[in-house]
């Protein structure tokens, strides 16, 4: 994406770019990935637990799990279900456990050894603020004064991020892909206008692009797609002074988080916009005016207008539209000073053939959550040849599921089992096509050619 966005792009720029061929692909990788070289530290201790409603016994999904006192942390998925790996060293402290709209619950590590262990978070109710809190006159004031406010409330040095990164397609509710990585973030000021650098540094794969009917469908932009969702980083992908006058604001009742006072403000697009915008909910600490997390979704006004955001490229004989784009962005605090930690991107679309009685649809989706961080003090940034470029294609780039023991002391978003299911299924056929330096790889016998039948 580029520095200098047009009006037109600021409004779209959100949009995640797919790529769409027709029949048979054979793609060869273009260059070298680079990878850093790290350690691997054997001395951690995995533990597992699922988190759910206290009164309804419903799984908490996405709710943020964190090593008290560090850094560490994961988030639960789609099931409730998180596992995270902890130094030894630190196998007596305690997790913290967090979710919009609940109180946040703090538990000794020990009560999550062995099998998965369940915990349960209290709605919290919400009651008026004993402090004095001077009320915005209105919705859109709030949410201008909390994007001027980044410099002082969001990290102000330069930090390395470790992350974690998955992207699933479906079609239907079969499991087609699912690619998975470790990446390193090197996140600049909130206040600086540099934008992040991201190096890979771990990832895997396990495609099977039979079941995607005569369709190969894939993902262009991979970690980047969550990564700029980061709205306090990125605020002219979506809010703008040419853009903010597009929507109308208005406050929701109130909720707290962490005995904090937050603010819930709804916003979408006006009537009179024709071109898809934004809808959705901006949760905004009421004292000191901190946007901590925010859902919202592609308001699809014209389905041809929306696919022209999304479609990069399809054959001539099927039209292709999105029916459900959404989005959430969660920030962490850490010493007074809030940062980015988890985002996902869904996005449902249908694909209608020519001269086919039925259509078909595509599920995909991208998650990427922060398990650990560190500053920069020397502000060392990546070289051009360590960088991942913003259109790549996660799943050219991965090899397969092959290796057990592949993430080592890594946090990864534990899997649904509907994935781990997947995975296992097609895993037989990965082993089989082994490189001869042990690494599996997908076969490739065209190299650099696309073909369509």
């Amino acid at each position: 994406m580029e520095t200098n966005l047009s009006k037109k792009d600021k409004k779209h720029v959100l949009s995640l770019v797919f790529t769409c061929l027709f029949m048979t692909l054979f793609v060869s990788v273009q260059g070298a990935v680079f990878f850093q070289d790290k350690p691997e530290n054997s001395t951690f201790k995995q533990f597992n637990g699922e988190v759910e409603d206290s009164q309804t016994k419903n799984p908490l999904v996405f709710a943020t799990v964190t090593l008290e006192g560090t850094n560490i942390s994961t988030v639960t998925n789609a099931e409730g279900q998180f596992s995270i790996k902890v130094p030894i060293d630190l196998a007596n402290g305690n997790l913290t456990i967090s979710f919009l709209g609940y109180k946040t619950a703090t538990f000794p590590l020990r009560q999550f050894e062995g099998n998965r262990n369940q915990v349960t978070l209290d709605i919290l109710v919400t009651e008026l603020p004993e402090i004095n809190i001077v009320a915005p006159k209105n919705a859109e004031t709030l949410v201008r004064e909390t994007l001027r406010k980044k410099g002082e409330n969001y990290f102000t040095d330069p930090t390395v991020m470790t992350a974690f990164y998955r992207e699933t397609i479906k079609r239907r509710r079969t499991n087609v892909s699912l690619s998975e990585a470790v990446v390193n973030i090197y996140k600049s000021p909130y206040s600086s206008t540099r934008r992040d650098a991201m190096e890979l540094y771990k990832s895997r794969k396990s495609t099977d692009y039979t079941k995607l009917d005569t369709l190969a469908l894939k993902l262009q932009g991979g970690p980047f797609n969550t990564l700029f969702v980061d709205i306090m980083k990125y605020p002219e992908y979506i809010f703008t002074e040419e853009t903010m006058a597009d929507y109308e604001f208005n406050f929701e009742n109130a909720t707290r988080i962490n005995n904090k006072l937050i603010y819930v403000v709804n916003f979408k697009q006006r009537p009179e916009i024709v071109e898809p915008l934004y809808k959705g909910k901006l949760y905004i600490d009421a004292e000191k005016k901190i946007l901590t997390s925010a859902i919202f979704s592609l308001n699809i006004t014209d389905p041809d207008l929306a696919s022209a955001m999304f479609v990069r490229k399809k054959p001539t004989d099927v039209r292709v539209w999105p029916t459900d784009v959404a989005y959430r962005v969660d920030y962490r605090e850490k010493n007074g000073k809030w940062y980015y930690g988890y985002s996902n991107v869904l996005l449902e679309f249908k694909v209608d053939w020519k001269n086919r009685l039925f259509n078909s649809r595509y599920t995909l989706t991208s998650e990427m959550a922060i398990t650990d961080w560190e500053p920069n003090l020397t502000d060392n940034r990546l070289s051009n040849r360590e960088k991942i470029r913003t259109n790549m294609i996660l799943s050219d780039e991965a090899s397969g599921f092959s290796d057990p023991d592949f993430w080592g002391a890594y946090n990864i978003i534990e899997p649904e089992k509907s994935i781990e299911s997947a995975i296992k299924k097609i895993q037989r056929q990965l082993e089989k096509s082994k490189a001869p330096d042990g690494q599996t790889e997908a076969k490739n016998p065209i190299k650099g050619r696309v073909t369509f039948n």
